[in-house]
């Protein structure tokens, strides 16, 4: 079965609590759920962790590399700077799809800037949890049937 991580960056932790009306009521919790049960139903392993540390989210991309794992990525408000995690995702072999909850192009201004988006083969944002199921399809797609 190919093998999917999905990584959650800082304050995805608090979905559900953290600004609703933005992220949704829905749980991290639940966005694991919802991320297994839409990897499983396109033959997928889906693995999904959350990280308010960049060092923690480097490791794990890292970890996906070395195990052929693709990635579907919401490194949060560090998605707008962190460089080290940019380069992390460069040097991942297999894709990397960057998503988002929220549309990032409609909100505050520092939100359009994304040092990620270039290193990643694309972007899904701006439908709730559907962006995830929308990242997995499209990794779905571009990984050949069996072993990621």
């Amino acid at each position: 079965m190919r093998e999917i991580f999905v990584l959650n960056g800082p304050n995805l932790g608090r979905l559900g609590v953290r600004e609703p009306q933005v992220y949704g009521a829905g749980t991290h919790a639940q966005l694991a759920e919802f991320c297994r049960t839409s990897g499983a139903e396109l033959e997928m392993s889906v693995e999904v962790r959350q990280s308010d540390h960049e060092g923690e989210l480097i490791g794990w991309l890292h970890e996906a590399a070395d195990r052929g794992a693709a990635v579907v990525l919401n490194a949060g408000a560090l998605t707008h700077y962190s460089y080290a995690l940019r380069d992390a995702v460069a040097a991942h072999p297999g894709p990397v799809i960057e998503v988002h909850l929220s549309n990032t192009a409609a909100r505050e201004d520092f939100r359009h800037t994304s040092v990620l988006t270039d290193v990643c083969v694309g972007v899904v944002a701006g439908f709730g949890f559907d962006s995830y199921r929308l990242a997995l399809q499209a990794v779905s797609r571009l990984l050949p049937s069996g072993r990621t």
